[in-house]
């Protein structure tokens, strides 16, 4: 991972990126890249945008000015949002899920080949959720359910991966688990962002961070995030939501 970093290569820019909700201007004047083997966590109290500059970033939400630069195919752009934003009612399987992934690259009306549900198979194994291959979506826990998305996006290949807090509602075992796929896929040369409240879960997860505040970002190093609780009794369990003195407004 430290290799690609350096090589400072970025398929993820925004340029001068001014967004807006509702008539409400929510992110201004944002500059900077997004490394490729790289995860970056995007953080900020409720509201600062992490949700607008997602949708933007996937082309859902058009800029009122400046632009995102997407260089990755769009087959190969994957969003897994909160699960509340899920339909559990509609009857699917986990390998059902999961095999939707192929969707993007080989059509959602083509059948699936030998070579796809031995790859299903590996990805349910890697997930430790082969044992719920035809359970439907509605009957798992929260912490089997963002596996099975997971899978979904292994089976895609995806190549930027967007993550709306991935870890809410799950179990510490489904947080392992997940912590160590994003860090193979990273490995491997996909660009994550990754929305996070957490301060351990940065800690072991980013290596850029993000920070959305007042309609405007700033980009820092998960030391100099963490390095604001330094000396303090106990660890902060929740990220900041304003900006350190520390760190500066400015391009990555």
């Amino acid at each position: 991972m430290v290799a690609v970093m350096q090589a400072n290569n970025s398929r993820l820019r925004l340029h001068d990126l001014q967004l807006a909700q509702s008539g409400r201007m929510v992110i201004e004047h944002l500059d900077g890249r997004f490394l490729d083997g790289a995860i970056t966590a995007l953080i900020g109290a409720n509201g600062a945008g992490k949700s607008t500059l997602i949708q933007a970033i996937m082309g859902e939400l058009r800029p009122v000015g400046g632009k995102v630069i997407c260089d990755v195919p769009k087959e190969r752009r994957a969003w897994l949002p909160q699960q509340l934003a899920l339909d559990l009612t509609f009857p699917m399987s986990v390998e059902e899920l999961i095999m939707t992934g192929t969707w993007p690259s080989h059509g959602a009306l083509k059948g699936y080949c030998a070579a796809h549900y031995r790859q299903g198979r590996e990805i349910m194994a890697r997930l430790g959720i082969s044992h719920l291959a035809h359970r439907p979506l509605g009957e798992l826990s929260g912490g089997q359910r963002q596996r099975a998305l997971i899978g979904r996006t292994l089976m895609q290949g995806a190549e930027l991966l967007l993550l709306d807090e991935p870890f809410a509602n799950v179990d510490i075992e489904t947080v392992d688990v997940l912590i160590d796929v994003f860090h193979d896929m990273a490995k491997d040369g996909a660009t994550l962002v990754v929305v996070l409240h957490d301060m351990e879960q940065l800690s072991r997860l980013a290596d850029e961070v993000l920070m959305l505040a007042g309609g405007h970002g700033r980009w820092a190093s998960p030391k100099e995030i963490l390095g604001r609780y330094a000396g303090q009794p106990a660890k902060a369990p929740r990220l900041p939501l304003t900006f350190p003195d520390s760190i500066h407004v400015g391009s990555a």
